[in-house]
């Protein structure tokens, strides 16, 4: 699989006409989650900065109960802190994780900045231990770039 032949769809996903903003993360959620196998759960979660918090956006996947997460709990937590992309490799290896499902093996946490601020995050889980590499993050830096245009 090739990131440089997915990033024309997420244009298009992003600049379609007649959805709304939120109708457009959903959609390009489950365009990531179809193109790229160990894609398993996909989602924004948008930065709160006066309480510090998290709240969950559009995603695809399992149910999640962690639709508001503190800043610096758990990898999504401590990404709206760092302002740093997370890759972990092997969760059951981090002492600051939240646990969402038993299948959940890996994570990367990319974050989203708009005029230089990070206002969230894109999460994706995997059921797979160490899929992801800077390839990964580099396409989801590109995917993050052109959800910024939507703000």
């Amino acid at each position: 699989m090739n990131f440089e032949d997915l990033k024309p769809q997420v244009i298009t996903i992003l600049s379609e006409t007649n959805a709304n903003r939120d109708v457009k993360l959903k959609n390009l959620c489950q365009f990531l989650s179809d193109s790229v196998s160990y894609y398993n759960w996909v989602g924004f979660y948008f930065a709160n900065h006066d309480n510090k918090t998290l709240h969950l956006g559009p995603y695809v996947g399992a149910e999640t109960d962690h639709t508001v997460i503190p800043f610096g709990k758990g990898i999504c937590g401590q990404v709206a802190e760092s302002n740093q992309n997370f890759v972990v490799p092997d969760v059951s290896a981090q002492d600051n994780y939240i646990a969402c499902s038993f299948t959940v093996k890996s994570e990367i946490v990319v974050p989203l900045f708009v005029d230089g601020k990070n206002i969230g995050q894109i999460d994706i889980d995997s059921h797979v231990i160490d899929p992801f590499t800077e390839a990964d993050e580099r396409f989801l830096e590109f995917v993050n770039q052109e959800v910024a245009k939507l703000f």
